[in-house]
């Protein structure tokens, strides 16, 4: 009788910490953005040649600073000598106004006489960027012209406004999601509420210790970073949730014993979970390996993530699941496990069992077929105008100066160069396919004036013939460099070879992590099944399901959504999200199969796992390809093209390689998947069991 009450305390005790840890660490969730940046030049490849390029350019200036171009337009007319003085006169009325740092360059006409353009130097640190440049906006205002602000600065601050509703509506949107979808699942009051609060919890914790690390410069985070990782902990905590629950209603409906049920569910349930932890987060952890800062700092960021969902998922669930008991599934009521055995499940099983080669050949094809096309992607990233899915003001005043202006007029390539080499480099610049203009920045900021010399260093702006943010514009820096390389202190830099650096790297970065991440989940599989046959198959399995989303994502970016590119790192990050979570649901499918295999034998386990689990991870499935499908209320061309891929890929992996793919490949196989284990040595003498036995 003594042992009653210390089987309540337990519980009880676990579901107060979680409410201390929800209520103390919650708000976190919502001042993680405090300690963001959104300044894309601080996640630039630290030993790339624009960065030193970018080093040795501060030295030109009082201070780091981020220009802010200011262009005018008279609507199809000539803009007027009285206007264009008007103009200077507003760019030099900026100095030594707030956030302006030097003094604004003279306001330049184009070549067709219809617009003007200045730029202006804002100090890197803003607090307030967006008011800044409304003030700016209202200050350079001239009668019969247009003012319309372009550049980084500009950039900068869409981005901000891009990220806003982080916070708020991305968080509501994908809790709501999860919500629905778990009513429909369940058909129950409660238990979709334990496990939103379960994810909330989960999400305070690891916002909170992201928040202290990235206070201290530990880690480094953005706004794509800060909604990937709600993203990520929501999902995640969920999935780990509906596998935990699935078993706890079995065993409840099996034995009647709350205590009991949560014993089994958490056992059974523990290691599959863990391994899913360990798969996604190791192969975050990967991401440390790139040389791209902003890859670097979702690797940790989402692998705390992840620890965090897990631990959720293992203490404040079972605790909730156990003190409810069967309240916590009304008004439903608990399921056995061959319930579904005459369901939809059990018609696939039967059609497994039936046919696997044939099955899993009809599966494969297809795949394959959609793969080939994953090679098309163009990943040198994404212009300007399809930063933004909707009209952000930067993008229309960048088109507004490449117009008028040379295409990288405002945004020019840098070259730093020894002083005395500073002509030759000049005049080797002019002669490149590509470049517009070259001429050397002077020391009162007007052309043709004195160079500004500093440490025996002078710069050459190199003004590109196509816009800054196009692969004309890469592949001109790329020649660039090819006639400026025998000169090894000759650096170029500059946003164009940014972008060609970023994209360079990213490609470096795919071929490292790629195997590493492989070969984690590899290592991981082999020890949780005890076998070497099905692991290497679930590899191959998961590794083909992102090459066909891929493919897919391809056709649909080209055709559907109008995109003429991807960012660099959206196949690195596709691959790390896709192949990491299709084994999360794959090792959720055959850490069940071996259990029951041991039991029933390898004929009967696979049909046996594939009907027990098929609607728990379809749904699992489903739950994720929707929190990660609300990416897209940020409007960032990166953040749509990832939701699209992991959405696509994660429905892909549920409904055909986890449900046919997988169990036909298995089945087929028969007692040889298990190989070299006992399990793959010889049937269970109980193989002749029936499909709607479950082992006890």
């Amino acid at each position: 009788m003594a042992r009653r009450p210390i089987r309540w305390l337990v519980p009880a005790l676990l579901v107060l910490v979680w409410l201390a840890v929800g209520g103390g660490l919650g708000p976190f969730a919502g001042k993680l953005s405090q300690v963001s940046t959104n300044d894309q030049a601080a996640f630039l490849p630290q030993s790339a040649e624009s960065t030193r390029a970018l080093e040795a350019q501060e030295r030109f200036r009082e201070g780091q600073t981020q220009p802010l171009i200011v262009v005018w337009t008279a609507d199809g007319k000539t803009v007027t000598p009285e206007q264009s003085a008007a103009a200077t006169r507003t760019l030099a009325a900026l100095r030594g106004t707030a956030g302006v740092v030097g003094t604004p360059t003279p306001a330049f006409g184009s070549d067709d006489g219809q617009a003007l353009q200045g730029v202006v130097q804002l100090s890197p640190d803003l607090e307030a960027l967006g008011e800044t440049l409304e003030r700016i906006g209202s200050a350079v205002t001239v009668d019969g012209l247009r003012a319309q602000l372009a550049g980084p600065a500009a950039t900068r601050a869409d981005l901000s406004d891009a990220f806003a509703g982080i916070d708020g509506l991305l968080l509501g949107v994908a809790l709501l999601t999860v919500l629905v979808i778990l009513l429909a699942v369940y058909r129950s009051v409660l238990l979709p509420l334990v496990i939103i609060v379960g994810a909330v919890f989960a999400l305070g914790l690891a916002c909170a210790v992201v928040y202290f690390l990235a206070d201290h410069d530990i880690v480094r985070v953005d706004g794509q970073v800060q909604g990937i990782l709600f993203i990520l902990v929501i999902g995640a905590a969920t999935d780990y949730a509906l596998l935990l629950t699935a078993r706890f209603r079995e065993e409840l409906a099996a034995t009647g014993d709350r205590f009991a049920a949560g014993r089994v569910a958490l056992r059974r349930s523990f290691e599959p979970i863990v391994a899913s932890a360990a798969t996604v987060a190791l192969a975050l952890l990967a991401l440390l390996l790139s040389s791209l800062t902003n890859n670097r700092a979702l690797g940790p960021v989402g692998a705390i993530g992840i620890v965090c969902a897990a631990l959720s998922a293992l203490t404040f669930l079972p605790a909730v699941l156990v003190l409810l008991g069967r309240a916590a599934l009304w008004p439903a009521k608990p399921r056995p496990a061959g319930a579904e055995a005459r369901g939809i499940w059990g018609r696939v099983a039967a059609l497994v069992d039936r046919r696997p080669r044939r099955l899993w050949i009809a599966t494969i094809l297809p795949l394959i077929a959609l793969a080939l096309f994953a090679p098309q992607l163009n990943a040198r990233g994404v212009p300007l105008d399809e930063t933004f899915v909707n009209d952000a003001p930067s993008v229309a005043a960048q088109a507004t100066l490449s117009k008028h202006f040379p295409g990288g007029s405002g945004q020019p390539a840098v070259i730093v160069a020894p002083a005395d080499r500073a002509a030759a480099v000049e005049k080797t610049a002019r002669d490149v396919e590509g470049v517009s203009d070259a001429a050397p920045v002077t020391q009162s900021g007007r052309p043709g004036d004195t160079p500004k010399i500093i440490d025996g260093l002078a710069l050459v702006e190199a003004t590109l013939s196509d816009a800054p943010d196009s692969d004309a514009a890469q592949d001109t820096v790329k020649r660039l460099r090819a006639a400026l390389a025998p000169d090894r202190h000759v650096m170029v830099g500059g946003y164009s070879a940014q972008r060609y650096d970023t994209t360079e790297t990213a490609k470096n970065d795919t071929l490292l992590i790629v195997p590493v991440v492989l070969a984690i989940i590899l290592l991981i599989l082999i020890v949780l099944l005890r076998s070497l046959m099905t692991p290497v198959l679930l590899v191959v399995t998961v590794a083909l399901n992102f090459l066909a989303t891929l493919g897919v994502s391809t056709l649909v970016f080209t055709h559907v959504f109008g995109f003429t590119g991807s960012d660099a790192s959206v196949p690195l990050y596709g691959f790390v999200f896709l192949v990491a979570l299709g084994v999360d649901y794959n090792i959720f499918l055959m850490s069940r199969v071996r259990e029951e295999t041991a039991h029933l034998g390898a004929r009967e386990g696979v049909l046996r796992g594939l009907v027990t689990t098929g609607g728990v991870i379809t749904s699992a499935g489903v739950v994720l390809a929707a929190t990660f499908a609300a990416l897209v209320v940020i409007p960032l061309a990166f953040l749509a093209q990832i939701a699209f891929i992991v959405a696509f890929g994660v429905l892909l992996d549920t409904l055909v390689v986890r449900s046919l793919l997988v169990p036909a490949l298995v089945r087929d196989l028969d007692a040889r998947a298990w190989w070299p284990s006992r399990l793959g040595r010889a049937e269970s003498p109980q193989a002749s069991r029936g499909l709607t036995e479950a082992p006890r």
